[in-house]
Protein backbone atom coordinates (compact mmCIF):
# COMPACT_ATOMS: atom_id res chain seq x y z
CA UNK A 1 0.00 0.00 0.00
CA UNK A 2 1.28 3.49 -0.82
CA UNK A 3 2.11 5.66 2.16
CA UNK A 4 -0.62 7.98 3.40
CA UNK A 5 1.89 10.60 4.57
CA UNK A 6 5.21 11.94 3.40
CA UNK A 7 8.05 12.83 5.74
CA UNK A 8 9.38 16.25 4.79
CA UNK A 9 12.18 18.58 5.77
CA UNK A 10 10.94 22.16 5.55
CA UNK A 11 12.59 25.53 6.03
CA UNK A 12 11.97 26.77 9.57
CA UNK A 13 14.07 29.95 9.47
CA UNK A 14 16.37 31.66 6.99
CA UNK A 15 20.00 31.01 7.90
CA UNK A 16 22.27 33.84 8.98
CA UNK A 17 25.71 32.91 7.62
CA UNK A 18 26.28 29.14 7.96
CA UNK A 19 22.99 27.20 8.22
CA UNK A 20 22.35 25.33 11.47
CA UNK A 21 20.12 22.34 12.26
CA UNK A 22 17.53 24.59 13.93
CA UNK A 23 16.84 26.23 10.54
CA UNK A 24 15.12 23.02 9.42
CA UNK A 25 12.11 21.02 10.64
CA UNK A 26 11.18 17.37 10.03
CA UNK A 27 7.40 17.13 9.60
CA UNK A 28 4.74 14.83 8.18
CA UNK A 29 2.10 15.84 5.66
CA UNK A 30 -0.81 14.05 3.97
CA UNK A 31 0.14 12.64 0.60
CA UNK A 32 -2.23 13.59 -2.24
CA UNK A 33 -3.26 10.96 -4.75
CA UNK A 34 -1.86 11.40 -8.26
CA UNK A 35 -4.20 12.99 -10.80
CA UNK A 36 -4.36 12.28 -14.51
CA UNK A 37 -0.86 12.61 -15.98
CA UNK A 38 0.80 12.37 -12.56
CA UNK A 39 2.77 9.75 -10.63
CA UNK A 40 3.33 8.96 -6.97
CA UNK A 41 6.97 8.23 -6.14
CA UNK A 42 8.92 6.90 -3.17
CA UNK A 43 12.26 8.68 -2.83
CA UNK A 44 15.33 6.46 -2.98
CA UNK A 45 18.09 9.07 -3.25
CA UNK A 46 18.14 12.80 -2.57
CA UNK A 47 20.85 15.01 -4.03
CA UNK A 48 22.50 17.66 -1.85
CA UNK A 49 24.12 20.50 -3.80
CA UNK A 50 25.67 23.91 -3.00
CA UNK A 51 23.08 25.86 -5.01
CA UNK A 52 20.52 25.01 -2.31
CA UNK A 53 22.18 27.54 0.00
CA UNK A 54 21.07 30.37 -2.26
CA UNK A 55 17.54 29.02 -2.55
CA UNK A 56 16.99 29.16 1.25
CA UNK A 57 18.56 32.60 1.71
CA UNK A 58 15.60 34.66 0.48
CA UNK A 59 17.91 36.72 -1.73
CA UNK A 60 16.72 37.28 -5.31
CA UNK A 61 18.45 34.87 -7.64
CA UNK A 62 17.97 33.01 -10.93
CA UNK A 63 15.35 30.75 -9.32
CA UNK A 64 12.56 31.20 -6.79
CA UNK A 65 13.45 31.05 -3.11
CA UNK A 66 12.16 28.36 -0.77
CA UNK A 67 9.59 30.02 1.49
CA UNK A 68 9.33 29.39 5.23
CA UNK A 69 7.42 26.17 5.84
CA UNK A 70 8.10 24.85 2.35
CA UNK A 71 9.93 21.63 1.48
CA UNK A 72 13.60 22.22 0.64
CA UNK A 73 14.23 21.87 -3.10
CA UNK A 74 16.34 19.07 -4.51
CA UNK A 75 16.70 16.51 -7.25
CA UNK A 76 15.71 12.94 -6.44
CA UNK A 77 15.67 9.40 -7.76
CA UNK A 78 12.53 7.54 -6.85
CA UNK A 79 10.43 4.45 -7.51
CA UNK A 80 6.97 4.86 -9.03
CA UNK A 81 4.33 3.52 -6.62
CA UNK A 82 1.29 4.57 -8.63
CA UNK A 83 1.02 5.99 -12.13
CA UNK A 84 -1.66 7.84 -14.04
CA UNK A 85 0.76 8.69 -16.84
CA UNK A 86 0.75 6.45 -19.95
CA UNK A 87 4.53 6.36 -20.27
CA UNK A 88 5.29 5.24 -16.71
CA UNK A 89 4.35 2.19 -14.69
CA UNK A 90 4.53 1.03 -11.11
CA UNK A 91 8.09 -0.06 -10.32
CA UNK A 92 9.77 2.30 -12.81
CA UNK A 93 12.72 4.31 -11.50
CA UNK A 94 12.68 8.02 -12.33
CA UNK A 95 14.79 11.10 -11.78
CA UNK A 96 12.59 13.91 -10.50
CA UNK A 97 12.71 17.08 -8.44
CA UNK A 98 10.71 15.97 -5.42
CA UNK A 99 12.83 17.79 -2.82
CA UNK A 100 13.63 16.77 0.74
CA UNK A 101 10.76 14.34 1.33
CA UNK A 102 10.11 10.62 1.42
CA UNK A 103 7.19 10.53 -1.06
CA UNK A 104 5.88 12.96 -3.65
CA UNK A 105 3.44 13.41 -6.49
CA UNK A 106 4.90 14.71 -9.74
CA UNK A 107 3.85 15.37 -13.32
CA UNK A 108 4.86 12.34 -15.36
CA UNK A 109 6.05 14.58 -18.19
CA UNK A 110 8.49 16.32 -15.85
CA UNK A 111 10.51 13.25 -14.82
CA UNK A 112 13.19 11.20 -16.60
CA UNK A 113 12.81 7.44 -16.68
CA UNK A 114 16.04 5.65 -15.78
CA UNK A 115 17.44 2.34 -17.01
CA UNK A 116 19.24 0.55 -14.14
CA UNK A 117 20.96 -1.67 -16.72
CA UNK A 118 22.80 1.30 -18.23
CA UNK A 119 24.21 2.73 -14.98
CA UNK A 120 23.46 2.71 -11.23
CA UNK A 121 20.39 4.88 -10.73
CA UNK A 122 22.20 7.10 -8.22
CA UNK A 123 24.40 8.41 -11.06
CA UNK A 124 21.37 10.33 -12.35
CA UNK A 125 22.03 12.76 -9.49
CA UNK A 126 25.79 12.97 -10.04
CA UNK A 127 28.03 12.10 -12.94
CA UNK A 128 25.04 11.49 -15.27
CA UNK A 129 22.88 14.18 -13.69
CA UNK A 130 22.93 17.92 -13.08
CA UNK A 131 26.52 18.04 -11.72
CA UNK A 132 27.89 16.05 -14.65
CA UNK A 133 25.97 18.10 -17.18
CA UNK A 134 27.18 21.29 -15.49
CA UNK A 135 30.75 20.12 -15.99
CA UNK A 136 30.03 19.09 -19.58
CA UNK A 137 28.34 22.33 -20.67
CA UNK A 138 30.62 24.65 -18.70
CA UNK A 139 33.88 23.10 -19.82
CA UNK A 140 33.11 22.11 -23.40
CA UNK A 141 30.79 24.94 -24.47
CA UNK A 142 32.30 27.83 -22.52
CA UNK A 143 35.83 26.74 -21.59
CA UNK A 144 36.43 25.05 -24.97
CA UNK A 145 39.73 23.40 -23.96
CA UNK A 146 42.23 22.62 -26.70
CA UNK A 147 44.77 19.79 -26.66
CA UNK A 148 47.82 20.78 -24.65
CA UNK A 149 46.10 23.64 -22.80
CA UNK A 150 45.95 23.77 -19.00
CA UNK A 151 42.54 23.52 -17.34
CA UNK A 152 42.30 24.33 -13.63
CA UNK A 153 39.22 23.48 -11.59
CA UNK A 154 38.47 24.35 -7.97
CA UNK A 155 36.56 21.98 -5.65
CA UNK A 156 38.24 19.32 -7.77
CA UNK A 157 37.07 16.25 -5.83
CA UNK A 158 33.42 17.30 -5.84
CA UNK A 159 30.72 16.10 -8.20
CA UNK A 160 31.25 18.90 -10.73
CA UNK A 161 34.99 19.42 -10.34
CA UNK A 162 35.91 15.76 -10.65
CA UNK A 163 34.01 15.51 -13.93
CA UNK A 164 35.57 18.73 -15.25
CA UNK A 165 39.11 17.42 -14.82
CA UNK A 166 38.34 14.08 -16.43
CA UNK A 167 36.59 15.73 -19.38
CA UNK A 168 39.61 18.01 -19.82
CA UNK A 169 41.85 14.95 -20.02
CA UNK A 170 39.50 13.22 -22.48
CA UNK A 171 39.81 16.34 -24.69
CA UNK A 172 43.62 16.25 -24.52
CA UNK A 173 44.18 19.11 -22.07
CA UNK A 174 46.18 19.13 -18.82
CA UNK A 175 43.95 18.93 -15.74
CA UNK A 176 45.00 20.65 -12.52
CA UNK A 177 42.73 20.49 -9.50
CA UNK A 178 42.44 22.60 -6.37
CA UNK A 179 41.04 20.87 -3.28
CA UNK A 180 40.92 21.25 0.50
CA UNK A 181 42.86 18.22 1.74
CA UNK A 182 45.75 16.01 0.73
CA UNK A 183 43.45 12.97 0.58
CA UNK A 184 41.25 14.75 -1.97
CA UNK A 185 44.29 15.84 -4.00
CA UNK A 186 45.69 12.30 -3.97
CA UNK A 187 42.33 10.93 -5.11
CA UNK A 188 41.96 13.18 -8.16
CA UNK A 189 45.55 12.54 -9.27
CA UNK A 190 45.77 8.79 -8.59
CA UNK A 191 42.19 7.70 -9.28
CA UNK A 192 40.91 10.31 -11.74
CA UNK A 193 44.20 10.86 -13.61
CA UNK A 194 44.48 14.63 -13.07
CA UNK A 195 47.97 15.88 -13.91
CA UNK A 196 48.32 17.70 -10.60
CA UNK A 197 46.30 18.94 -7.63
CA UNK A 198 46.99 21.77 -5.17
CA UNK A 199 45.88 21.70 -1.52
CA UNK A 200 44.75 25.28 -0.94
CA UNK A 201 44.90 24.83 2.84
CA UNK A 202 48.61 24.02 2.85
CA UNK A 203 51.51 26.38 2.16
CA UNK A 204 51.63 29.22 -0.37
CA UNK A 205 48.68 28.72 -2.72
CA UNK A 206 50.01 30.96 -5.49
CA UNK A 207 53.45 29.34 -5.45
CA UNK A 208 51.97 25.85 -5.46
CA UNK A 209 49.60 26.71 -8.28
CA UNK A 210 52.41 28.27 -10.31
CA UNK A 211 54.47 25.09 -9.90
CA UNK A 212 51.52 22.97 -11.07
CA UNK A 213 50.85 25.28 -14.04
CA UNK A 214 54.28 26.27 -15.40
CA UNK A 215 52.72 27.35 -18.69
CA UNK A 216 49.96 29.41 -17.06
CA UNK A 217 46.21 28.76 -17.04
CA UNK A 218 44.08 28.65 -20.18
CA UNK A 219 40.74 27.60 -18.67
CA UNK A 220 39.68 28.09 -15.07
CA UNK A 221 36.43 26.38 -14.08
CA UNK A 222 35.30 28.45 -11.11
CA UNK A 223 33.42 26.83 -8.23
CA UNK A 224 34.86 28.60 -5.20
CA UNK A 225 35.84 32.29 -5.50
CA UNK A 226 37.72 34.10 -2.72
CA UNK A 227 41.43 33.43 -2.20
CA UNK A 228 41.49 30.67 -4.82
CA UNK A 229 40.22 33.02 -7.51
CA UNK A 230 42.71 35.71 -6.46
CA UNK A 231 45.59 33.26 -6.95
CA UNK A 232 44.30 31.99 -10.30
CA UNK A 233 43.90 35.53 -11.63
CA UNK A 234 47.65 36.05 -11.48
CA UNK A 235 48.37 33.06 -13.74
CA UNK A 236 45.82 33.53 -16.54
CA UNK A 237 47.09 33.31 -20.09
CA UNK A 238 46.17 35.49 -23.05
CA UNK A 239 42.61 34.70 -24.18
CA UNK A 240 41.92 32.49 -21.15
CA UNK A 241 38.34 31.45 -20.47
CA UNK A 242 36.53 31.22 -17.11
CA UNK A 243 33.28 29.25 -16.92
CA UNK A 244 31.76 30.78 -13.77
CA UNK A 245 29.78 27.98 -12.14
CA UNK A 246 29.79 28.78 -8.42
CA UNK A 247 31.27 30.84 -5.58
CA UNK A 248 30.83 28.51 -2.62
CA UNK A 249 33.26 30.46 -0.39
CA UNK A 250 30.82 33.40 -0.50
CA UNK A 251 27.47 31.65 -0.08
CA UNK A 252 27.22 32.37 3.66
CA UNK A 253 28.34 36.01 3.42
CA UNK A 254 25.89 38.61 4.69
CA UNK A 255 27.41 41.53 2.76
CA UNK A 256 29.37 42.06 -0.44
CA UNK A 257 32.72 40.27 -0.53
CA UNK A 258 35.79 42.28 -1.65
CA UNK A 259 36.66 41.21 -5.17
CA UNK A 260 40.04 40.50 -6.76
CA UNK A 261 41.82 42.96 -9.03
CA UNK A 262 40.16 42.60 -12.44
CA UNK A 263 42.99 44.19 -14.44
CA UNK A 264 44.44 40.81 -15.52
CA UNK A 265 41.10 40.02 -17.13
CA UNK A 266 41.38 43.16 -19.21
CA UNK A 267 45.05 42.80 -20.14
CA UNK A 268 44.72 39.12 -21.05
CA UNK A 269 41.36 39.48 -22.85
CA UNK A 270 39.87 36.83 -20.57
CA UNK A 271 36.37 35.52 -21.26
CA UNK A 272 34.32 35.09 -18.07
CA UNK A 273 30.83 33.71 -18.54
CA UNK A 274 28.42 32.86 -15.77
CA UNK A 275 26.08 29.99 -16.60
CA UNK A 276 23.17 28.07 -15.13
CA UNK A 277 22.90 24.53 -16.46
CA UNK A 278 19.09 24.66 -16.66
CA UNK A 279 19.48 27.16 -19.51
CA UNK A 280 21.22 24.46 -21.55
CA UNK A 281 18.76 21.56 -21.48
CA UNK A 282 19.04 21.17 -25.26
CA UNK A 283 22.47 19.68 -24.57
CA UNK A 284 21.02 16.85 -22.44
CA UNK A 285 20.94 14.19 -25.21
CA UNK A 286 24.57 14.89 -26.20
CA UNK A 287 25.63 14.89 -22.54
CA UNK A 288 23.96 11.54 -21.80
CA UNK A 289 25.34 9.98 -24.98
CA UNK A 290 28.92 11.19 -24.44
CA UNK A 291 29.25 10.92 -20.69
CA UNK A 292 27.19 7.74 -20.47
CA UNK A 293 29.54 6.16 -22.99
CA UNK A 294 32.68 7.39 -21.24
CA UNK A 295 31.32 6.13 -17.91
CA UNK A 296 30.69 2.64 -19.29
CA UNK A 297 34.15 2.65 -20.92
CA UNK A 298 35.77 3.50 -17.58
CA UNK A 299 37.11 6.82 -18.87
CA UNK A 300 34.82 8.84 -16.59
CA UNK A 301 34.91 7.78 -12.94
CA UNK A 302 32.87 9.00 -10.01
CA UNK A 303 32.71 8.78 -6.24
CA UNK A 304 29.64 9.01 -4.03
CA UNK A 305 29.38 10.10 -0.40
CA UNK A 306 26.12 8.58 0.86
CA UNK A 307 24.42 9.30 4.19
CA UNK A 308 21.41 7.21 5.25
CA UNK A 309 18.12 8.68 6.44
CA UNK A 310 16.12 11.76 5.42
CA UNK A 311 16.61 13.20 8.91
CA UNK A 312 20.36 13.39 8.22
CA UNK A 313 19.93 15.78 5.28
CA UNK A 314 20.35 19.10 7.20
CA UNK A 315 23.53 17.95 8.95
CA UNK A 316 24.96 16.57 5.71
CA UNK A 317 24.07 19.76 3.83
CA UNK A 318 25.86 21.90 6.43
CA UNK A 319 28.87 19.61 6.07
CA UNK A 320 28.77 20.09 2.30
CA UNK A 321 29.08 23.86 2.72
CA UNK A 322 32.08 23.24 5.00
CA UNK A 323 33.78 20.93 2.49
CA UNK A 324 33.36 17.79 4.61
CA UNK A 325 31.96 15.60 1.84
CA UNK A 326 34.20 13.57 -0.45
CA UNK A 327 32.54 13.03 -3.82
CA UNK A 328 28.91 13.49 -4.86
CA UNK A 329 26.81 13.90 -1.70
CA UNK A 330 23.59 11.86 -1.59
CA UNK A 331 21.04 10.99 1.05
CA UNK A 332 19.64 7.48 0.76
CA UNK A 333 16.06 8.03 1.81
CA UNK A 334 14.73 4.55 0.99
CA UNK A 335 15.81 1.17 -0.29
CA UNK A 336 17.21 0.91 -3.81
CA UNK A 337 15.39 -1.98 -5.58
CA UNK A 338 17.81 -1.87 -8.51
CA UNK A 339 20.73 -3.08 -6.37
Amino acid sequence: MPASVTRQIVLRSRPARMPKPADFDLVEAPLPAPKEGEILTRTIYLSLDPYMRGRISGVKSYAASVELGQVIVGATVGEVLESKHPGLAKGDIVQAYAGWQSHAVAAGAAVRKLDPKQAPVSTALGVLGMPGMTAYVGLLDIGQPKPGETVVVSAASGAVGSAVGQLARIKGARAVGIAGSQDKCDYVVRELDFDACVNYKKGDLLASLKAACPGGIDVYFENVGGDVLRAVMQLLNLNARIPLCGLISEYNATESVPGPNLRPLLFNRVLVKGFIVSDHLARLPDFLKDCGGWLREGRLKHREDVVVGLEKAPEAFIGLLQGKNFGKLLVRVGEDPSR
